[in-house]
């Protein structure tokens, strides 16, 4: 018993724990130094400070002198074997009589004579008979520890309540101390814990797929590059090779001309020397001819210079120069046009693709369907159908377009790989696996993939719509251009090829109005 009023002597009032670090207040209790300092930070914003046990008020807050004679009791109590007892007695009997609980409110062991009194009187909690480590007693009051002061962070008595901690927040030790809540409290740290992890996760995946885009993006824009500096390249040097054969020809033929002329000059000059072998003047005039006396040089002179040189002179440096120009500057606007976000690659309609009964307007932008057949040439590529293609297929990036259509008939507005068959029963945009659409036909909306179709709930509300491509999200989508716009359907897939936007016309039109 002496062990166990030693271990309440050296008992800290906050934590009810034997001494960590003791130190000393200028009042002269003692705490831990970790507990009175956090209950020194839990005051700091009061604007004053206060012992725990006392209330005494410190303007400033106190220096926490260490104390050195607690602490090497401490010490020595912790160090010393504890006094081993087989059985507890009773605290009331005046001989020694075995004891059968514990009561943790009265610090007090009872036989089970005295514990039926106890229980009788009041209703506190008991155990099995065991020496109590700790006070459960009020240092200033000595009453049982019954509160819990939130403000403080230490256990009160009831006179506590009304004395020193009058207006701070307190609650039972049975309501304060309540594990379940604290599990509760854990269980939820842990689940948003968890929630955050898996956002992280999702957020690294995220940008996985997000490098592996732009990686491919990037690929994909220097291979285009690449491919047009090359055409660019073979165009350019092919058209030097022509230049070059053309002055080369010219040369070439003025070359031969002065060798004939050489030749008919070598002739005259042999017939001069043998007419100066003759002494006789009158006959050298007698016998020689009307142009012998001409020997042509001026003339030569003027025509080769004049014109051989102009005609035959150089390559046209400045047509080459021009030409690189224009092609790196066409190069540079393609790419442009390709990064500079939705909607910016104008979209034009291809005639050479065109069925015999579409009629396209001469801006490309408006086809429509005709009873006349166009007759147009045939050529790889050209629909069987009234049906007709974009020029320019979409690799990459974000785009959309918006189109009218008539409001008689029907038209189907889609995409499809440039593999996608032309001629046949199955070559209609969203009747095969190449080619994905949305249909307009006796008032109603419906989209085809894979000659499946889908019907659509709304009905139409105007004849505008818009349809947009995310190719690296592999998404094909619908809107109709109403008041809000609405969303009609999304096609999500893993685009292999380029697209080109295609348009199906029965006894219809389509337009196209939004040509970024």
């Amino acid at each position: 018993m002496a062990s166990a009023d030693l271990r309440d002597e050296l008992s800290c009032s906050i934590c009810l724990e034997v001494y960590t670090d003791p130190v000393t207040l200028r009042c002269g209790h003692n705490f831990c130094r970790g507990c009175i300092n956090r209950v020194m930070d839990t005051q700091e914003g009061a604007g004053g400070y206060s012992c725990p046990d006392c209330r005494e008020d410190f303007l400033e807050r106190p220096v926490l002198r260490r104390n050195t004679t607690l602490c090497n009791i401490v010490r020595d109590f912790l160090s010393a074997p504890e006094e081993e007892t087989s059985t507890m007695f009773c605290t009331f009997c005046d001989l020694p009589v075995p004891a059968v609980r514990t009561c943790v409110q009265c610090e007090t062991s009872m036989c089970q004579h005295h514990l039926r009194k106890h229980d009788q009187s009041v209703e506190h909690t008991s155990t099995l008979p065991r020496p109590l480590a700790v006070s459960k007693k009020c240092g200033v009051h000595h009453k049982v520890l019954e509160h819990h002061c939130c403000v403080d962070s230490v256990c009160i008595c009831a006179q506590c309540v009304v004395s020193g901690h009058s207006g701070h927040r307190v609650e039972l030790l049975a309501t304060s101390l309540n594990l379940k809540n604290v599990l509760k409290n854990l269980t939820t740290s842990m689940e948003e814990t968890e929630k955050r992890v898996q956002s992280l996760r999702e957020s690294e995946v995220d940008l996985q797929e997000k490098a592996h885009c732009l990686t491919k993006m990037v690929t994909v824009q220097f291979e285009d590059i690449r491919r047009h500096l090359e055409d660019l390249e073979k165009k350019l040097l092919s058209d030097i090779s022509r230049q070059k054969d053309q002055v080369s020809s010219s040369i070439l033929g003025w070359i031969q001309q002065l060798e004939v002329e050489k030749d008919a000059l070598t002739r005259k000059m042999s017939h001069v020397r043998e007419l100066c072998d003759l002494t006789d003047p009158v006959t050298v005039l007698q016998d020689a001819p009307d142009d012998f006396w001409d020997t042509g040089a001026g003339a030569h002179e003027e025509t080769f210079s004049e014109d051989a040189l102009y005609v035959a002179g150089d390559l046209d440096e400045d047509l080459i120069s021009e030409m690189l120009e224009e092609g790196l500057s066409n190069i540079l606007t393609g790419v442009k046009a390709r990064l500079s976000g939705p909607g910016r690659a104008g979209l034009l309609m291809d005639i050479n693709t065109a069925g015999s009964h579409v009629h396209l307007s001469h801006d490309s932008k408006t086809a429509a369907w005709s009873n006349e057949n166009q007759n147009y040439p045939e050529r790889p590529g050209r629909c069987q159908y009234p049906q007709i293609l974009s020029s320019d297929s979409f690799h990459t990036g974000r785009h959309h377009w918006d189109v009218e259509t008539s409001q008689t008939g029907g038209w189907r507005v889609g995409m499809c790989y440039p593999s996608m068959d032309r001629t046949g029963d199955q070559s209609y945009i969203g009747d095969n696996e190449r080619s994905w659409c949305l249909r307009w036909q006796k008032n109603y909306y419906s989209v085809l993939h894979q000659n499946v179709e889908t019907m659509l709930s709304p009905e139409p509300s105007c004849h505008r719509l818009r349809m947009c491509l995310d190719y690296e999200a592999g998404k094909i989508s619908f809107y109709e251009l109403s008041d809000p716009i609405s969303h009609l359907y999304t096609f999500t897939t893993t685009f292999s090829e380029p697209l080109h936007v295609g348009f199906r016309l029965l006894k219809s039109w389509v337009k196209i109005i939004n040509n970024e």
